[in-house]
């Protein structure tokens, strides 16, 4: 089964370069950058943070419970 993570929307202004990024795990987030590397960098890295943060957080509630005697 598929399942979409990430929807991007990258748009050109006059001067500068407008993305979005949309998810489920963070809402919507924008970003703005002059040149189109920085602005993919910029998207990359939080795409990344978010997801680290999100398998953490899944890894501490799969794993199993010590009993306490």
């Amino acid at each position: 089964m598929e399942e979409v993570l990430y929807n991007i929307e990258i748009h050109k202004d006059e001067d500068r370069y407008l993305g979005k990024i949309y998810s489920d795990i963070d809402g919507m987030k924008e970003f703005e950058n002059q040149k189109i590397y920085d602005l993919l960098r910029d998207i990359t890295f939080d795409i990344e943070l978010a997801l680290e943060e999100f398998s953490s957080r899944s890894e501490d509630i799969l794993e199993p419970q010590e009993e306490v005697k």
